[in-house]
């Protein structure tokens, strides 16, 4: 009897081994990097365009093997571009202790996840607007609203426009666009450029007509009409209304084609803006920077995708994160990711090179902004400048 049963026991375990032995090795768990985006709401037009490129990303990071042999998964999650919801989502993951968080899109919504990571996770917010504290856990993607607009005021002044209307809208974009108007106005090379008139609007409202009314009449050579999404769009409609002819330069946020297509009927004759290299790839000097750029162009013209705002702000962080993963594999914790991003003096992205020692929490200065105009003819941006606002 128990030489049968010990029998049965062999020939179960050879079937199972047999079995086994045809059955396919299961893939690894993938490693999952958490994201909180606008993907509805009035962000929208940012957040999905960001959630296009970290699916961009993950496919051309697990087409290579992956990290470590793991695939890499982005897991997004919609704040609805409402800064309470992106909190109670950011609280959650740092409850979870996971050691990075990407986004969110609009200043707004950074800054109201700013104050939950004082001792970690990394927050690497998707949105120039904000000016993350030195040796903080909060990092800014891409160009710095105050450089932007540095780039910008010098790009009018050397084009002789300066007088100058401003019109911000009330929140924390409009209010920071301000601050960094009245920084590049007080530089010593920027001594002629004046404001002639200065007005607000809040970003709910459905015209400004009376404001842009005020500014057709104040001598203005220039607008700076500073919001994102459909806040912008207002103004632009306002303007039209308004009969404003001068040229009007707004936030780099608008730089999507979905925006340019849907306020086809009302833009202006000259709509300018600050914006990064891959916008004017035949102004780009530096030849690892071009060559970054033409790698991102290639991943999405592959796709049928014409990348523009969006995912030019999602693409160099993620990328700088697999970067730091491959060194130093997917149990970094968020203090070592810091240290890695602190470390990096001159790594290439598409906004060329990145110096976070010279310049912390962003890696990235003024000589690199260019600037572009919207040309409809050609149903794309067209590069005006040099990197840094000299008009070409």
């Amino acid at each position: 009897m128990l030489l049968t049963i010990r029998r049965t026991i062999a020939a179960a375990v050879l079937f199972g081994a047999i079995v086994n032995a045809g059955a396919p090795v299961g893939a690894a768990d993938p490693y999952e990097i958490n994201a909180i985006l606008p993907v509805t709401g009035s962000g929208a037009f940012l957040g999905k365009e960001e959630q296009d490129a970290l699916g961009t990303v993950e496919t051309r990071v697990n087409a290579g093997g992956g990290i470590d042999g793991r695939p890499i998964h982005f897991v997004v999650a919609d704040d609805q571009s409402n800064p309470r919801t992106a909190v109670q989502l950011a609280a959650d993951l740092v409850a979870k202790h996971v050691p990075i968080i990407l986004g969110s899109s609009l200043s707004a919504l950074c800054s109201a996840i700013v104050p939950m990571v004082k001792d970690g996770p990394v927050l690497y917010c998707f949105s120039p607007g904000i000016r993350p504290a030195e040796n903080s856990y909060v990092y800014s993607s891409s160009f710095s609203t105050r450089d932007l607009i540095l780039v910008s005021v010098r790009y009018l002044r050397l084009r002789g426009l300066r007088k100058l209307a401003v019109i911000t809208s009330t929140d924390t974009t409009g209010q920071e666009a301000e601050r960094s108007i009245d920084e590049a106005i007080a530089l010593p090379e920027n001594s002629g450029v004046q404001i002639v008139t200065r007005e607000h609007f809040n970003p709910a409202d459905l015209s400004t007509v009376a404001q842009m009314t005020r500014i057709k009449s104040s001598g203005a050579q220039a607008t700076i009409a500073w919001s994102t999404g459909t806040p912008a769009g207002t103004l632009l409609r306002s303007a039209n209304d308004a009969g404003i002819a001068m040229p009007i330069l707004t936030s780099n946020g608008n730089l999507t084609y979905n925006q340019m297509k849907q306020y086809a009927g009302f833009l202006p004759a000259e709509l300018l803006f600050p914006a990064a290299p891959s916008y004017a790839p035949g102004e780009i000097g530096d030849r690892p920077t071009r060559d970054a750029v033409t790698a991102y162009l290639a991943q999405f013209n592959a796709k049928g995708i014409r990348p523009d705002n969006g995912q030019s702000l999602a693409w160099d962080p993620a990328q700088l994160l697999v970067g730091a993963l491959r060194k130093l594999g997917t149990g970094a914790t968020a203090a070592q990711l810091r240290a890695y991003f602190d470390a990096q003096r001159n790594w290439i992205g598409i906004n060329g090179s990145y110096n976070f020692r010279a310049i912390p929490q962003r890696g990235l200065g003024p000589s690199g902004v260019v600037m572009v105009r919207w040309d409809a003819a050609k149903d794309t941006w067209v590069g005006v400048s040099r990197p840094g606002g000299r008009p070409l």
